[in-house]
């Protein structure tokens, strides 16, 4: 069996970073489009970086006019940085933003005031059925 993680892990080197960064805003799109991830306006026109630490990747977006869009510049307002496993926690809602802070494995720089707003988003979204039952056995 291949293992992902290795293979992962090497995309930063052969895919350049605005690739990576639009298949990211896509999946956020493709969340927004089906009423799953609706942005709050206090996030408009704000830069992010979502850094998966374990794969080495950085995806770099924003939010203009509700819509999630790549960004090609790395520069952001706010960094969430954590391990792929505690990502997929924290989407599917069987972990919050503030356990895996508090544990250190979840790593915020930039805008404190804009990550507790993301941070409050986040834990209110409503996660759809299929995504609560994903990691969850018979």
């Amino acid at each position: 069996m291949i293992r992902l993680t290795p293979v992962l892990s090497n995309l930063n080197r052969v895919l350049p970073a605005p690739l990576v960064s639009a298949h990211f805003a896509l999946g956020l799109e493709v969340a927004r489009y089906l009423k799953w991830l609706q942005p709050p306006a206090e996030i408009e026109g704000k830069r992010f970086a979502i850094k998966i630490e374990d794969l080495q990747l950085r995806s770099c977006f924003t939010c203009r006019q509700g819509r999630f869009r790549p960004l090609w510049a790395s520069e952001a307002d706010l960094e969430l940085g954590a391990a792929l496993g505690d990502f997929v926690a924290l989407m599917r809602g069987a972990t919050d933003a503030d356990t895996l802070f508090f544990q250190r494995r979840l790593r915020i720089s930039g805008d404190t005031e804009l990550g507790l707003i993301v941070k409050n988003w986040l834990d209110a979204t409503e996660r759809p059925g299929w995504l609560r039952r994903a990691g969850k056995t018979a």
